[in-house]
């Protein structure tokens, strides 16, 4: 044994003590990757269902390295110890120096356990609007929408934000709690038009179409409020009027789901068009300029 620990020494220049820690925590490393190598196996034998294998995965991600941490920590706590105030120096340093990762790692912890939104939730952060599609230690992405394209639709891009912007910027949660918005179509109809029948065709297209709506808002409003001070006196879809420069303005408001938006008006705006089609006393606005002369 003697010989083994002056060849270590040696050789590679560790005493005996300090290598067999070192082997310790290599073989604790290994371990934990075969563990998690392992239940992933299991895991995906088991199910195909994506969400479900990522939920699995992050969880791992998370809760593994921590436990490693912990483990290898305790092999070599003595070690610490007699580098206390060295220790407690170089870590002040290391909070100085890198103060937007520790930043952005306690915005994971708040992420995490405040759940201001979650993996799937479509969320706003600044100008960012998007479907979270992963959280990370130092950053969260999200599937882009809006921006150049209209009506909510995905722009294609894939954004990383930093989770240090969760105590900088506000953020909007389409998902949370209520999974409804409300949502506005403006028809705008000439002064000379009908605009009492025009009303009434417009209301009975959105209670057609958004029959079912308000009876499933209703419990989800009803759910969240054990959370959320959310309250809504009227539920169902309605019609305001409104005068403009050129015109009557018909304003259309309803619930919808945000991931519906623009099918939503991409429906309600087709029967909009065929059924004023065939109303003569109806017809579309928009801005003019009359001109009238004086005497005449």
């Amino acid at each position: 044994m003697n010989q083994i620990n002056e060849f270590i020494t040696h050789h590679i220049g560790l005493n005996a003590e300090t290598f067999s820690k070192v082997i310790v925590s290599v073989l604790i490393i290994v371990f934990l990757s075969v563990v998690r190598l392992a239940i992933l196996k299991v895991v995906w034998r088991r199910t195909e269902d994506v969400k479900v294998r990522y939920q699995w995965k992050r969880s791992l991600s998370m809760t593994l390295p921590f436990i490693g941490l912990l483990m290898v920590a305790a092999v070599w706590i003595k070690a610490f110890e007699e580098f206390g105030t060295f220790l407690g120096l170089f870590t002040a340093g290391i909070a100085i120096a890198l103060k937007d990762p520790l930043t952005n790692l306690a915005g994971w912890l708040f992420i995490i356990f405040r759940k201001p939104f979650n993996v799937g939730d479509r969320v706003q952060v600044a100008s960012y609007i998007g479907d979270v599609i992963d959280i990370r230690l130092f950053q969260f992405t999200i599937l882009e929408i809006g921006n150049w394209v209209e009506a909510d639709q995905s722009t294609g891009r894939i954004v990383h934000i930093p989770n240090g912007k969760v105590f900088l910027e506000p953020q909007a949660n389409y998902s949370a709690g209520f999974e409804y918005i409300w949502n506005e179509i403006k028809v705008n109809i000439t002064f000379e038009s009908n605009w009492e029948k025009a009303k009434i065709i417009l209301e009975e297209i959105i209670n057609e179409l958004a029959e079912d709506i308000p009876v499933k808002a209703k419990k989800e409003i009803l759910e969240a409020s054990k959370n959320y001070m959310i309250y809504y006196k009227h539920l169902t879809p309605i019609v305001y009027t409104s005068v403009k420069e050129y015109g009557v303005r018909l304003t259309v408001r309803y619930l919808c789901n945000p991931r519906t938006r623009r099918g939503s008006e991409n429906q309600i705006w087709q029967r909009i068009l065929k059924a004023f089609a065939s109303e003569k006393d109806i017809q579309f606005a928009y801005p003019t300029t009359r001109f009238y002369t004086a005497g005449e």
